[in-house]
Formats: C-alpha cells, sequence, structure tokens
C-alpha cells in the first residue's frame, strides 16, 4: 500500500525505526576487575543472551572453541580480539562493543585487568556513566578491586555496579555473597562513590546477567541487563553550568547562506536557547543566540551532549577554542591549573617539562610546575617523597599554560574539567588529567 507521499508502509516504518534508533538513550560503561575475573565471558554473554550476535559469529566462536578444545562455546572470544589476549586468554588492550536493545543503546568499554595496563582503564572509563567491577567470588575483595574502585571514584563514575562473578563456583552461596558486599562497603566508604549496586552473577552459565537466576533464589534485586536498561542517567550530565566550546567556524558563502556564520561544537554542559544572552570567551562580548541549529533544521532549545551550531545576532570575532557561556554563569579563567593526573606513557614525566596540552577544543602549551604528591592506590596514601612520574602513576600537579583555560572542576564537568598532554616531539598522548 502507498502513503499519500510516495512512499510504502515498510519505507515509512524503516524510517521511523532510524529515528527512534537515532534518538534512544545510549548508555556508556566499562568492565574493570582483576585477571580472569570473567569480564569478557560477562560481556559474551551480554551480547549472546540479549540477541545482539549474528548467527555468522556465533559459527565463528563454535570454530574458534574448538580449536582452543573448549567444551562450550567460548563467549570471552568475542571481545578478546588480538591474537596475543587470544592466546593467554586475557585482555591486553581495551575493547569497544556496540548493541542495543528495544530500550537502549550501550557502548561497552572491556578494560585489562592486569596493573600494568592501569592507563587502558583510565582510558576505557573516562567517559563512562556506568562501571561493572566484577569480583571472583572465590577470592572475594582483592588488590585490583580496590584498584579499580579508586580509579572510578576519581574518574567521577557517577554509577557502579559491584558484580560478585563465579557464583556457580560457590554453590551460589548467600553467606559467601553478603561477606564480599560487606567488604567492598568498608571499603568504599572512604571513595566518593554515590550509586552502587552488588549483584551475584555467573557470567559462564547465565545467571543474573539478562535472565534471573533459579538458584539464587534469596537475591531479589535487579539482574545485570535490567540494571543496564533502566539505571536512571539523564541527570548525570550537568544542565545548569551553560559551556559551549566552538569547534569549528561554519561559513558557507553560497548564494543561499551568503551570510551564515554559524558556530559548531558540541555542548559540554547547560542549555541554550534562542533570545538569551551570552558571553563570548575569552573577549567577554555579550550578544544573544540568534537560532540554534542542527542537522535537521532549527531548534527551540538544545543541551548536552547534543552537537549543534550557534548563530549569535552580532558579528564577534569568535574561532575554534574560544567559550559561549552564561553571563551570569562563566567558567574559571586561569593558566595555573591543579589537577590528578594520570601518566600513560612508559618515558617518564619530565620534571619542569614542556608539553602540548589539550582542553575541549583548545590547544595550548604548558609547563609542569610541581608535582605534589603520587598516589599508592592500593592503600589511598600519599607518597610525598618519591615524586618522579611513570607509567601509570597517579599523582597530584601543578601546570602553568601558555594561554588561559575556561574550565570548571572536574567533579563539576567532566568535559570542560579534564585534559589530555602530549609530547610535542612525538605527538603521543602521554597523560590524561582531571581538574580540581
Amino acid at each position: 500500500m502507498n502513503k499519500p507521499n510516495g512512499h510504502t508502509t515498510t519505507e515509512v516504518q524503516e524510517e521511523f525505526d532510524s529515528k527512534a534508533y537515532l534518538n534512544m538513550e545510549l548508555l556508556r560503561f566499562t568492565t574493570a576487575g582483576s585477571v580472569d575475573d570473567g569480564k569478557s565471558t560477562l560481556i559474551g554473554r551480554l551480547l549472546y543472551d540479549s540477541k545482539s550476535i549474528f548467527q555468522d559469529q556465533i559459527d565463528e566462536l563454535q570454530r574458534a572453541s574448538d580449536l582452543k578444545g573448549d567444551e562450550t562455546i567460548n563467549l570471552a572470544l568475542l571481545t578478546d580480539g588480538l591474537r596475543a589476549e587470544r592466546e593467554q586468554g586475557i585482555t591486553i588492550d581495551v575493547a569497544y562493543r556496540y548493541f542495543s536493545t528495544p530500550k537502549r543503546k550501550f557502548i561497552i568499554a572491556d578494560t585489562p585487568g592486569h596493573i600494568q595496563y592501569t592507563r587502558n582503564m583510565v582510558t576505557g572509563a573516562s567517559t563512562a556513566n556506568l562501571a561493572i567491577i566484577l569480583v571472583d567470588a572465590r577470592h572475594g575483595v582483592v588488590e585490583q578491586t580496590l584498584r579499580h574502585a579508586f580509579i572510578a571514584s576519581l574518574l567521577k563514575i557517577p554509577h557502579i555496579a559491584i558484580c560478585i562473578n563465579k557464583m556457580d563456583l560457590v554453590n551460589y552461596s548467600q553467606e559467601v555473597f553478603e561477606k564480599i558486599k560487606k567488604d567492598f562497603e568498608a571499603f568504599s566508604s572512604k571513595l566518593d562513590i554515590q550509586d552502587i549496586h552488588y549483584i551475584p552473577i555467573s557470567a559462564l552459565k547465565g545467571d543474573n546477567v539478562v535472565y534471573r537466576s533459579e538458584k539464587m533464589n534469596w537475591y531479589q534485586g535487579l539482574t545485570l541487563m535490567y540494571l543496564l536498561e533502566t539505571i536512571h542517567i539523564a541527570s548525570d550530565t550537568n544542565h545548569i553550568d551553560s559551556r559551549f566550546a566552538v569547534q569549528y567556524v561554519i561559513r558557507p558563502q553560497t548564494e543561499e547562506y551568503h551570510d551564515y556564520r554559524g558556530y559548531a561544537g558540541r555542548i559540554a554542559g547547560g542549555i541554550y536557547r534562542p533570545g538569551e544572552e551570552v558571553m563570548v570567551l575569552p573577549s567577554g562580548f555579550t550578544t544573544k543566540i540568534k537560532s540554534v541549529d542542527t542537522f535537521d533544521g532549527p531548534v527551540k532549545e538544545a543541551f548536552a551532549p547534543m552537537s549543534v551550531t550557534i548563530v549569535l545576532e552580532d558579528n564577534i570575532d569568535i574561532s575554534r577554542g574560544d567559550m559561549i557561556v552564561r553571563v551570569n554563569n562563566q567558567p574559571k579563567v586561569s593558566q595555573d591549573i591543579e589537577m590528578m593526573m594520570c601518566w600513560m606513557h612508559e618515558k617518564k614525566m619530565i620534571p619542569g617539562g614542556k608539553y602540548a596540552i589539550m582542553h575541549t577544543t583548545k590547544s595550548a602549551k604548558c609547563m609542569v610546575k610541581e608535582v605534589k604528591y603520587k598516589m599508592n592506590i592500593n592503600t589511598l596514601s600519599r607518597i610525598e617523597d618519591d615524586k618522579s612520574i611513570g607509567l601509570n602513576d597517579i599523582a597530584r600537579v601543578s601546570l602553568r599554560t601558555t594561554q588561559p583555560l575556561f574550565y570548571d572542576s572536574y567533579k563539576t564537568n567532566r568535559i570542560t574539567g579534564s585534559v589530555i598532554l602530549i609530547d610535542e616531539a612525538t605527538n603521543e598522548t602521554v597523560a590524561a588529567g582531571m581538574i580540581i
């Protein structure tokens, strides 16, 4: 049957489905835990039981599992893509996977458990709404559990799910689950973590992952998939402090848009509406928003994390790296920055060294003024007598930049509160920082 606009029913349905998919809420989550805690198996189980993998992938998994001599299909191979990972049965690099259910879209970052890959966990967790920390039910809370919990707290991940895995190997014991929960609560009380959920699971058997376990009737909480689909994340974004870093100036200079001048970027916080007064940094000039344009046309309001083009009523000299904010709600502006930093390169940090710094869309140069202390992230104690910073070290440092940065604390806004340092000689990213 044809519709009046010329589209068939199938075409209309496909267009509706694609728009509905694009507008679905996106949840980013990361997995962390010690080696062999079952992170890759858990992700494989999520994908497999939620019907998010194709038959040819299942067939390939079956062949790979047969070659390894596994009795059943090895779901961990879905994320262990590197040959070295498959040979060792561990995760080395951050593996990203994408899937969706009728309720949400998901991006998974499967991060490695080894101590020497702390930087990989920082990379995978930096944009996450939720962190899944796996605990082996046989071993309980170990050093790596504490390490990953501290990093999740440092990166201000709003929601934490503690999944006590391999419950099948402890006869689905409620006592084991309760003891691990009590042990973790004693440690997490020292951290800045607001929302923690505890779920007993077996990734290998599928208990409480997608489907509720019949072998743990004593557990009345949510399954992991239900938690991922329903956890409230809309309020995790800062909708109070308006922050819009200009990424690109759009000047079509065509006959139709001869005088069009728009400023494209991604909203880092707050809400922008036509007619509202705004200020442009660093110039300090004020003007009003003429329109907020998107790919689908103008909108009445835009908010984080939308990508939009803002058109202003007045012609002000604005370029990449400038920021459009509210007149009465401005970020901090300074060339002296205090931050917690994770060093991500084999080459040690040079005291007083000079590096390139990237903050939102702004590039500048900086110098390391001082290392205040290093963190022992297993004991949460400060190391003040050893200030040499090497791979995977986390430290508090102060920087001096060549140009003022417009920033908020990382706790207030994870986008305007984060920076990366780059070695200008090699163009390699050497550190990630969270502004205090």
